[in-house]
């Protein structure tokens, strides 16, 4: 205590209670940071647990993306599929449309003289031609005179006739009549047709002339 001699009692208590003061302040700061160190624990075991997750999420993501490739190829393979489908359909029905047609151009004439005193000078298929240089293919195609006057026949198949069908064909009529500047004789050859449609069609199309398939196969004998 020789160190202390000289210092008043005033000063030796106020010496006293400072190094009191920075003592617990040091302890604070300890609590502190040991408090800090637990809580940088607590983050990183939520950082890893949070890291687990994402991984698990990414797993999850890479399993989605490969089924998703799987679906897209499955779905590729099912259009392709639906396509060939198509163009065998599609086949088909010309093949379907030109056979009715083949028989048409080959009985009507026979058929137009027996049912209608019309005399058939020619019929076949044609591509017509108009003034801007296009061309829209005819499938039934007959030319005849009625009283000196050139008439044209124009014909259409189709497997069976719809609502569409009669407008469509129609329009054509009228486009080919205006066209070639004379009276058209149109002709329908179908397979089937609803009573309504057939209706509709006489309704709708002058002087149209309507054949089932199978009455291509009658002759002015019958």
């Amino acid at each position: 205590m020789a160190e202390l001699q000289g210092i008043t009692a005033e000063v030796y208590r106020a010496i006293i209670t400072i190094v009191d003061e920075r003592v617990k302040e040091i302890r604070v700061t300890r609590e502190d940071f040991d408090s800090l160190k637990a809580v940088v624990r607590e983050l990183a075991e939520a950082q890893k647990r949070t890291e687990q997750r994402l991984d698990s999420l990414a797993l999850r993501v890479e399993e989605l993306a490969e089924a998703q490739k799987k679906t897209e190829e499955i779905l590729q393979g099912v259009i392709k599929e639906q396509k060939s489908m198509r163009k065998e359909i599609g086949g088909l029905s010309a093949t379907i449309g030109y056979t009715l047609e083949n028989r048409a151009i080959s009985r009507l004439p026979e058929i137009l003289e027996s049912d209608h005193g019309i005399h058939i000078e020619l019929m076949d298929r044609r591509f017509i031609e108009y003034p801007d240089g296009k061309e829209e293919e005819v499938n039934i195609y007959g030319e005849v005179k009625i009283n000196g006057e050139r008439v044209y026949v124009i014909g259409k198949s189709k497997s069976q006739l719809g609502r569409k069908d009669v407008d469509k064909f129609k329009r054509r009529v009228e486009r080919l009549g205006k066209n070639l500047g004379a009276r058209i004789i149109p002709v329908l050859i179908t397979h089937m047709v609803r009573p309504r449609i057939e209706r509709y069609a006489l309704q709708t199309i002058d002087s149209l002339v309507i054949y089932k398939s199978f009455q291509l196969e009658k002759t002015s004998n019958n």
